[in-house]
């Protein structure tokens, strides 16, 4: 029997990610995946998580761990997180931090809190695909965040006018950023300032990097810059969502929002309604690791992950055709090409897996409006050296003559 449910209208623009249905070729022995924008699962510190699970689950405190929480979060965690993010350059205390079931459940959040249908969410050109499908539910429109632009405020609030909503934030991930790897400069970071005020908007920083600089010198977090213009975090339009899955661990689904006090008990309301409260066990077990190891950790998988980066770099200046360009990331888990213009990066995944056993990201996800045809994402985390090596000489295969056959298209369609 077939039902014709009457779905909401938010539901036609739900869809599958891309990168989640990829992650499934990671099973597939054969295949050399620079697909899944992931962390290494031998680096985890499991040791660190069994004695905390262990500790957690000894004598009288058993019981609390196994019982339902405060929907804020574990006090203890977030206290860490407050100190941590004190060393950013954000001074906050427990009210100003909310725990999330992984910064993807702060986006959702986030697009319930401010977008209603036919609102503008400034989004960078390319963005992270998992924005974009937290956004989607609210049904929104989407505006290009060109923090250097030449283009006014008031330029973006008459289009967003125009149809029939109005803007409601700016949503960016300033280091290392997914899709491209690439990191806002200061300058920058103070030009989106200067947008959200001259527009009265939020700001959505994602920090899921943050920790994964390999060189460079660091960059203050928007929140930080915005501290020090207004004095302190509760005067501040910029919302900071952080995560421990790029460095701890992804599978226990803990990650925070740092912000406002008002912003935050309105997203504690939220989160009620959604989940009632993250786990506590492992909300208690992860600040007993954060304790323990947390900066000997992100030392150790930053050397594992630059040395990895280092060598994608120098395979694709190796085996790449000149016509294609790559960014250069400081850090972070990903590489963005651009091939030429004629090129599919969806079909150029096809003949991929298919022919050479390599799989990556088609670019074409991360654009709100279909572009970016001819751009791939490729990660580096979770491969090593020599497998580096290898998928890059066959992808570059692969392009060269995925080039050979356009050039030779237009030299036909010239004669």
């Amino acid at each position: 029997m077939t039902h014709h449910f009457r779905f909401s209208s938010r539901e036609s623009r739900m869809k599958a990610s891309e990168i989640r249905e990829l992650l499934k070729l990671l099973d597939r022995p054969d295949i050399i995946s620079f697909a899944g924008g992931i962390p290494d699962a031998a680096l985890f510190p499991a040791d660190a998580f069994r004695q905390a699970y262990g500790e957690v689950l000894e004598g009288a405190g058993a019981g609390a761990v196994l019982q339902y929480s405060p929907s804020e979060g574990h006090p203890g965690l977030r206290d860490w997180i407050a100190e941590e993010m004190g060393r950013l350059g954000i001074p906050c205390g427990r009210d100003n931090i909310v725990i999330t079931s992984g910064s993807q459940q702060a986006l959702d959040f986030l697009g319930k809190l401010f977008l209603s249908p036919g609102d503008t969410a400034l989004v960078t050109w390319p963005t992270y695909l998992g924005a974009l499908q937290a956004f989607n539910a609210c049904e929104p429109n989407y505006d290009r965040l060109d923090a250097m632009a030449n283009r006014a405020p008031a330029d973006y609030a008459g289009q967003a006018g125009e149809k029939g909503g109005s803007v409601k934030f700016a949503y960016l991930s300033p280091d290392f950023a997914n899709p491209t790897g690439e990191t806002m400069t200061g300058a920058q970071r103070e030009r989106v300032l200067d947008f959200a005020d001259a527009l009265d908007i939020a700001v959505i920083e994602d920090g899921a990097y943050q920790s994964l600089r390999y060189d460079g010198e660091a960059i203050p977090p928007l929140l930080a810059l915005e501290i020090a213009r207004k004095g302190g975090i509760d005067d501040c339009r910029t919302i900071y969502c952080g995560t421990f899955s790029k460095t701890l661990s992804p599978g226990l689904r803990i990650g925070w929002v740092c912000a406002a006090r008002d912003i935050v008990s309105r997203l504690v309301i939220l989160k009620q309604a959604g989940d009632l409260h993250s786990a506590t066990i492992n909300q208690v077990a992860m600040e007993r690791v954060a304790r323990s190891c947390f900066h000997e950790q992100v030392e150790r998988i930053r050397a594992v992950y630059a040395a990895r980066r280092d060598r994608m770099l120098r395979a694709l200046e190796r085996e790449m055709p000149a016509q294609v360009q790559w960014t250069r990331p400081e850090g972070g888990m990903f590489v963005w090409l651009t091939l030429p213009e004629g090129l599919d990066g969806a079909a150029l995944l096809a003949r991929s897996v298919e022919w050479e056993r390599v799989a990556f990201v088609p670019g074409r996800a991360f654009f709100p409006d279909g572009s970016g045809a001819n751009t791939l994402r490729l990660s580096f985390s979770c491969a090593p050296g020599d497998m580096i090596d290898e998928g890059i000489r066959r992808l570059a295969g692969l392009v060269r003559e995925a080039v050979g056959q356009v050039d030779r298209g237009r030299l036909a369609g010239a004669a």
